[in-house]
Order: C-alpha cells, then sequence, then structure tokens
C-alpha cells in the first residue's frame, strides 16, 4: 500500500490568502498579490521582515474560519487519494496552531490516516514515505537529496523549479525527479504513473 505525505500550507488550506489580506491592510507595506510571491523568500523584495511573515501566518490559523482552500471539492480529492493507500498530514508549523489546522480540515471533510506534525519544512524528508505532495522548493530539494518521490503542488514561489519535463535539471544520481501537479486530481494520476497506486 502507497504512502502518501500531504501538505497543508500552499497544498490544501490558500493561508497565503488571508495573509495578504492582512499585508495589504498595512500601511506601511507594499501592496501584495500572490502572482508576486515568485519565490520562497519573497519578502527580502517587499520590505516584510521574515519573522513577522512566519507570525503572520501562524496568527492567520487562528482565524482558520476565513482560510480558503486551494480547490473546490478537495474532500472528494482526498477522498480518492486515500482509496489509494495510507494518506497521512504531514505538516511543518509551531505546535500553537495544530489544533486549528485540525478544526480546518474537519471543516473542509479532508480524509486522511494520521496527523504529523514537524517543527522544520525540511525534516519532512526524514520520515517514510513513497511520495510527498508538497509546494516547497526547500522540501523538494530536500527531497530529491534523500532520494524521495515528490509531486509539487505548482504555485507562484516554486514556478523557478524544474519538473519531469526537464529531466537533466531535476534528476539526481539516485534517479529522483521532482513531478508537478496543478491539482490533487493531476497529483493521483502522477502517483499512478509512477507505479504507486
Amino acid at each position: 500500500m502507497v504512502r502518501i505525505a500531504l501538505d497543508v500550507d500552499g497544498v490544501l488550506a490558500d493561508v497565503v490568502q488571508s495573509w495578504l489580506v492582512y499585508n495589504n491592510s498595512q500601511t506601511h507595506r507594499s501592496k501584495l498579490t500572490k502572482q508576486q510571491m515568485t519565490s520562497w523568500n519573497f519578502w527580502s523584495a517587499y520590505n516584510v521582515n521574515r519573522y513577522d511573515f512566519y507570525d503572520e501566518l501562524n496568527a492567520c490559523w487562528e482565524d482558520w474560519m476565513s482560510i480558503p482552500a486551494t480547490e473546490s471539492d478537495l474532500s472528494a480529492s482526498t477522498r480518492l487519494l486515500s482509496d489509494m493507500g495510507q494518506v497521512d498530514i504531514v505538516t511543518a508549523r509551531v505546535q500553537s496552531t495544530n489544533s486549528y489546522v485540525k478544526e480546518w480540515l474537519a471543516h473542509h471533510n479532508i480524509h486522511f490516516d494520521n496527523y504529523i506534525s514537524v517543527i522544520d519544512g525540511p525534516m519532512k524528508a526524514d520520515l517514510d514515505y513513497d511520495v510527498f505532495i508538497d509546494d516547497s522548493p526547500l522540501n523538494a530539494q530536500r527531497f530529491i537529496e534523500k532520494g524521495k518521490k515528490m509531486i509539487l503542488y505548482t504555485q507562484p514561489w516554486n514556478l523557478h523549479v524544474s519538473d519531469n519535463t526537464d529531466v537533466d535539471a531535476t534528476t539526481t544520481a539516485t534517479g529522483n525527479t521532482v513531478y508537478r501537479a496543478d491539482s490533487l486530481t493531476q497529483a493521483i494520476k502522477q502517483i499512478k504513473l509512477l507505479g504507486l497506486s
């Protein structure tokens, strides 16, 4: 049975949209759109302190009901994913937000088996899963280094990461490649193409 690690922020929950509402209400800050967030450390170009950004992102989870889903029918998609094997939520966050995230998952009827929270995203690569579905370019690099299969959920901050259409740029000595998906439906197709289901 395939073991799938499914990320939350940026894959299921579009928490950046909630953060943008906060950021754009601050008069001393640049007004931003999601499309302008073209790198993981986008804040350095827009006068946003890195630590403030993460604190504010965590604070957005306190109002978890206002955080939109990345897709319109995540419940059906995660049910299909669960039909393929074991799906665990694997998320990097501060402990204080876990209860809010679990409420959000229940509210959206997300299907999963276990909830795993780690302190730092790249730590996910140390976990034993057959495939990771994630949006972080930093995690993508770590998954490849560790010889893990990864489906990169497309977001503006990871568009610079080459996918399986440019094998030479992403394949390591162990033959691992980043596969890209614009939706969970595409991620499911990728898992089937990888022969994991």
